[in-house]
């Protein structure tokens, strides 16, 4: 097993591969657009969008997370959706399979260990008639080595969200936009709380509530696995849904002028007490439902 040998090994062989790959000696069917182009979508037209990021491969892969335990239907929906079959809703993976400077030095080691675990899967369930969409566009900042870019890209994605109705689908330690003017060219913003882990179970109470909302909201999802499915789900009903993924977090990284991923303090409350306490009046308010 790969995962056995002695991590120098592994990472030597992880570099071997992917260079094999990058000097186009091994094949490479999939295609990534870039994050401006992904963004240009998202600003100019109505489609959806789910994420695809490291940790979806994994369980893709049957394999346990931090935040999710695997399952089979868990595993079936991933492996149906990222084969990107409506043309609404644009799907995302890493950007990881031509040239990897673009990421920090400790990144690219990441990515290249990833890669030599999980390239398999990504060419087996995607879709190599599709070019790909960028997940990058939710992880704009903190492992990209040129940061010249980011201030644009987190502007741009404002935008999407200017003069909207939003429904914001996140776990109870996420705060997405609270703290920061994320959402602030919002009309409005309401919010589903959910849990932070192992969310899948109560899907269909999550859903429930989401349906409960007129087709005019913008609905945005920040809940790991879960949100895949539910993206899906919500798209085929007639709602726009995109999936942010850790878009907040990179934003506070941006704000904060980050060299590295450090804790985000709001990501440690939890409860109606704390966030009182912590001066979240607004947050509070716009909640609409918490599922616990």
């Amino acid at each position: 097993m790969i995962a056995q040998i002695k991590k120098p090994v592994k990472k030597w062989l992880a570099h071997s591969v992917y260079e094999l790959h990058r000097h186009d000696l091994l094949p490479n069917p999939l295609q990534v657009h870039s994050v401006d182009e992904t963004l240009d979508v998202l600003l100019n037209t109505n489609k959806s969008m789910v994420r695809f990021g490291d940790s979806d491969l994994v369980m893709i892969s049957g394999r346990n997370t931090i935040f999710q335990t695997a399952a089979p239907e868990i595993t079936e929906g991933l492996r149906r959706i990222i084969g990107y079959q409506y043309d609404d809703l644009i799907v995302t993976i890493p950007d990881i399979f031509g040239d990897l400077d673009i990421y920090l030095p400790a990144s690219r080691a990441f990515w290249e260990d990833h890669l030599l675990f999980f390239r398999k899967a990504y060419y087996k369930y995607c879709n190599t008639n599709k070019v790909y969409y960028n997940t990058t566009v939710s992880r704009g900042y903190v492992t990209l080595a040129d940061k010249s870019r980011s201030g644009g890209w987190f502007e741009k994605f404002r935008r999407v969200f200017d003069g909207k109705d939003l429904v914001m689908v996140e776990g109870c330690t996420a705060h997405n936009g609270v703290g920061n003017d994320l959402f602030s060219k919002a009309s409005s913003v309401q919010r589903i709380v959910c849990p932070s882990s192992n969310a899948y179970r109560v899907r269909d109470r999550i859903l429930e509530e989401c349906l409960k909302f007129d087709r005019d909201k913008l609905f945005l999802f920040a809940l790991g696995v879960t949100a895949k499915a539910l993206v899906e789900e919500m798209f085929l009903k007639g709602y726009r849904v995109i999936d942010i993924g850790n878009l907040d977090m990179e934003y506070e990284w941006f704000l904060r002028k980050a060299v590295k991923k450090e804790p985000i303090p709001k990501h440690s409350i939890v409860g109606e007490k704390a966030n009182r306490k912590a001066g979240y009046e607004e947050y509070l308010s716009q909640i609409v439902c918490y599922i616990e």
